[in-house]
């Protein structure tokens, strides 16, 4: 015989779940010291600028 489950619960442990890895995700997207996200920001621009740079007009 199968287990009998609750559908209320298995219904919010599966929007917890969800939240879960929302969660995760803007850890890791805001979760950062300001030095870092300024050193990345820094590299990025730069490599646009190199970017920007090496293309030819018409």
């Amino acid at each position: 015989m199968s287990e009998i489950v609750n559908l209320n619960k298995a219904r919010k442990a599966k929007a917890k779940e969800g939240r879960k890895a929302l969660a995760a995700e803007n850890r890791a997207k805001f979760g950062r010291a300001k030095s870092l996200t300024s050193l990345d920001k820094a590299r990025r621009e730069k490599a646009e600028r190199a970017l920007d740079q090496s293309k030819r007009e018409p």
